[in-house]
C-alpha cells in the first residue's frame, strides 16, 4: 500500500523529541537517516531506501506465489521460487514508480522530498511540506494511482501476445493485476491513502479549510480500517468457499485475519497521525521566537559561574550570554553544562569553560515564527540559540527544550 504524503513533520532540533520525531541536535547533523534501511539510489536527487521489513514481505510473496505457480506451472519444480522472487522484485519496482510519480510532482511544486522508502506494505514518499492549494494536493495524490493504472495497462499489452500457461504469461498477468489492485486500494477515500488525500483536497476546496479536509478524510480512513478488519476475512473466506460452509479455523483463514489486522492497524494509525500533524500545522504560527525566548544576562568570559548565576537570579533571567569587552556576544553558556557543575565548585569555574561559541546559524531573529523558525533551527543543530533584534541587539536565548515543550502543547490543544 502507499502512504505517500507529508510525513516529514517539522522538527525543532536539539535534544530530540521521535513519528519518529526530531533528529538529535546535540550531535553533528547526519546527511541521511540510517533507520531508513538499505540505500538503493537517488533518482531526481531523492534517496530511495529499502526497509528491512521489505525482505520479510519479499520472502512471503516468494513463498505464496511460488506455491501458486506449482499448481499453474507444475513443470517448473524448485525454479518456481526464482520466478516468484522475480515477481516480488518487479512488483516493488512498480511500487517505486508509483512513489516516483508523487516525488516528481512534489519537486515540480517546490515541495522538498526527504526520501522514498519501500517497506512492508508498499512505499512511502516523505514530503516535508504541505501543498499550498487543494488543487495541487489533489494532483499530488492522484498521480500515484494513475501511474499504477498506466503500469497495469502496459503489462496488459504484451499479455495479449504470450501464452497464458507460460512463465511470461503468468508474470505479466500477476503484475497487471497487482498494479490494478494497488491503484484501486490507494483510491479508497480515507487517509493515509492517496484517495484520502484526494478527499481532503475536495473538502478543503469546498470549505476553504485544510483542517476540515483532514478531519473528514481521517475519519473516513478510520472507517476503512474497521471495514478492512471485519470485511477482508469474510470476503476472502466467501470467495474461497464459494459461499459454502467450511473450516474457518484453517491456516488460510488465520492468515487472512492477520493480514486484515495489519492493514487495518496501518490505516488507523496513519489516519491518526494525519490528524495530529494537521493539528500541529494549525498551531505552528503560535511558535514564535520572541515569546519562547528566555531572558538572558551578559557576562564576561572570566566571570565565575556562581557570580553569573547570582546576576541572572537578580535580573529574573534564565540564560547567560558570554560577551567581550565591547559587549558583543561570543558564546552561550549551556544549561546542561551548568547542571553538571556541583554548587561548591561554581565559584571556581569561569563561564567561558561552559560556553559554546556562537556561529552565524545560531543567531535567530526575534521575529521568526512557525515553520520558518523550525527550518532555521534544523539548519544549525544546537541546544541554545542567541535571539537578536533587527538592530543586532541581544533579545535573549532560545532553548530547543522550550521549543519542544511548545510542540507538545500545540499537539495537545484541540483544533479550531
Amino acid at each position: 500500500m502507499d502512504e505517500s504524503g507529508d510525513s516529514g513533520r517539522p522538527q525543532p532540533g536539539a535534544g530530540g523529541t521521535g513519528p519518529g520525531a526530531g533528529p538529535d541536535k546535540g550531535r553533528p547533523r547526519r546527511p541521511e537517516d540510517p533507520g531508513g534501511g538499505l540505500l538503493m539510489g537517488r533518482p531526481f536527487g531523492v534517496p530511495v531506501y529499502v526497509a528491512p521489513s521489505w525482505f520479510v514481505v519479499a520472502a512471503l510473496i516468494t513463498w505464496v506465489f511460488g506455491g501458486q505457480l506449482d499448481r499453474v506451472l507444475p513443470g517448473l519444480g524448485a525454479a518456481r521460487y526464482l520466478v516468484a522472487l522475480f515477481f516480488a522484485i518487479a512488483f516493488y519496482a512498480s511500487v517505486l514508480v508509483h512513489e516516483l510519480a508523487h516525488t516528481v510532482v512534489a519537486l515540480r511544486y517546490k515541495l522538498p522530498v526527504r526520501r522514498i522508502q519501500l517497506q512492508f506494505f508498499g512505499g512511502v514518499s516523505e514530503i516535508e511540506k504541505e501543498s499550498e492549494t487543494p488543487g495541487r494536493e489533489f494532483v499530488l495524490a492522484f498521480v500515484g494511482p494513475l501511474l499504477s493504472l498506466v503500469l497495469g495497462g502496459l503489462f496488459f499489452i504484451p499479455l495479449q501476445f504470450v501464452e497464458a500457461g507460460t512463465v511470461p504469461g503468468v508474470l505479466l498477468a500477476g503484475l497487471m493485476i497487482s498494479n490494478l489492485i494497488v491503484a484501486a486500494f490507494n483510491l479508497l477515500p480515507g487517509l493515509p491513502l492517496d484517495g484520502g488525500r484526494m478527499l481532503r483536497a475536495v473538502v478543503w476546496k469546498i470549505t476553504g479549510k485544510p483542517m476540515s479536509g483532514t478531519v473528514a478524510a481521517a475519519w473516513v480512513g478510520r472507517g476503512l480500517a474497521v471495514t478492512v478488519l471485519v470485511g477482508l476475512p469474510l470476503l476472502t473466506h466467501t470467495n474461497t468457499l464459494g459461499g459454502a460452509a467450511g473450516d474457518i479455523g484453517g491456516v488460510e483463514t488465520v492468515m487472512d485475519a492477520l493480514l486484515a489486522a495489519i492493514l487495518a492497524a496501518i490505516i488507523w494509525t496513519g489516519a491518526g497521525n494525519s490528524l495530529r500533524m494537521a493539528r500541529l500545522r494549525e498551531h505552528l504560527p503560535d511558535l514564535r521566537a520572541r515569546t519562547l525566548t528566555r531572558r538572558a544576562v551578559p557576562v564576561e568570559s572570566a566571570t565565575p559561574l556562581s557570580e553569573a548565576l547570582r546576576r541572572a537570579n537578580e535580573a529574573g533571567a534564565r540564560a547567560l550570554v558570554v560577551v567581550d569587552g565591547q559587549g558583543s556576544p561570543k558564546g552561550l553558556v549551556r544549561e546542561a553544562a551548568i547542571a553538571g557543575v556541583p554548587e561548591h565548585r561554581r565559584p571556581w569555574v569561569a563561564v567561558s569553560g561552559l560556553a559554546q561559541d556562537i556561529t552565524e546559524g545560531m543567531r535567530v531573529p526575534a521575529e521568526l515564527a512557525g515553520e520558518a523558525l523550525l527550518d532555521r533551527l534544523k539548519a544549525t543543530p544546537a541546544t541554545e540559540y542567541l535571539v537578536v533584534e533587527e538592530t543586532g541587539e541581544i533579545y535573549g536565548v532560545l532553548s530547543t527544550a522550550d521549543v519542544e515543550r511548545a510542540f507538545v502543547s500545540a499537539m495537545a490543544r484541540p483544533a479550531s
